[in-house]
């Protein structure tokens, strides 16, 4: 069996895609830092686009805010133009997301190369924040669990357990992303129930009740209290809400008082 979800740290993590100057990265977790801080029992990460996660690194060294990158290259270095790698991101973040569904869709992310993705972050004291999630049209012919589950596997491939027990993962189905329409927490109890069997027979069930599984997809402050009551779900990758200073706020206190029991930070 699973250990209890009580047992795991709740984690909001805020990705703001493309959004946002420097100097509005700064005015906006200027804004949120004092609220975010008052928090306890809930592990924040925002992720801001890469030119602000410098100027970010200062403000909110000491707290116990975490920042994490929305991509990486696999490699170290080379002749990789407009690329960011792992060793210039492990002195600015402590996690990376990988295999985000834009990335997939957009710029044609293999699962091969999430999973060179996955070991490249290990490698550089990063963790991975792996987002999974099927389409529209994998949800409405029944192959929901089958997606995830494959992209899970092939992510996960040659992955030591000491390792896989670290990684956070984020059920994200693509239909939801962005749309407004945010999938019945339910619905995403059942598919994160299924991804933590998998771990369980990927690894072990030490590793499966260790795994922080997150959902994102259309998160916001009037459905989160529904979706952190579910036991399977640990927490939530945000978008559109992780831009908003009031809106992000409550997303995270929602989170430390439903489900903030869990260990400390």
């Amino acid at each position: 069996m699973a250990a209890p979800a009580m047992q795991r740290t709740p984690m909001i993590a805020g990705n703001w895609k493309m959004n946002k100057t420097a100097d509005e990265a700064i005015d906006l977790v200027e804004e949120m830092l004092d609220d975010l801080e008052a928090l306890d029992g809930v592990d924040v990460v925002i992720c801001p686009p890469f030119v602000a996660l410098y100027p970010l690194t200062d403000l909110v060294e000491g707290s116990t805010i975490f920042l994490g990158a929305q991509n990486m290259h696999q490699s170290d270095a080379g002749a990789f133009t407009g690329e960011v790698s792992p060793l210039m991101l492990e002195t600015m973040c402590d996690y990376v997301i990988v295999g985000h569904s834009e990335r997939r869709q957009y710029f044609g992310e293999t699962d091969e190369a999430v999973n060179e993705k996955v070991r490249a972050a290990y490698a550089h004291h990063l963790v991975p924040i792996l987002c999974v999630g099927e389409s529209a049209a994998q949800r409405q012919a029944g192959e929901t669990q089958t997606i995830v589950g494959l992209q899970l596997a092939a992510a996960l491939h040659s992955l030591p357990p000491h390792q896989a027990r670290e990684i956070v993962i984020a059920y994200e189905p693509i239909w939801a992303i962005g749309t407004g329409v945010a999938c019945a927490a339910e619905d995403a109890n059942v598919t994160i129930g299924y991804l933590r069997g998998q771990l369980r027979q990927l690894y072990s069930p030490v590793v499966s009740g260790a795994v922080r599984i997150l959902y994102g997809g259309s998160v916001t402050p009037k459905n989160i209290d529904e979706l952190m009551r579910q036991p399977e779900i640990d927490g939530a990758l945000v978008g559109g809400a992780s831009l908003k200073a009031d809106d992000f706020v409550r997303l995270c206190a929602r989170a430390s008082e439903i489900k903030g029991t869990a260990g400390s930070k």
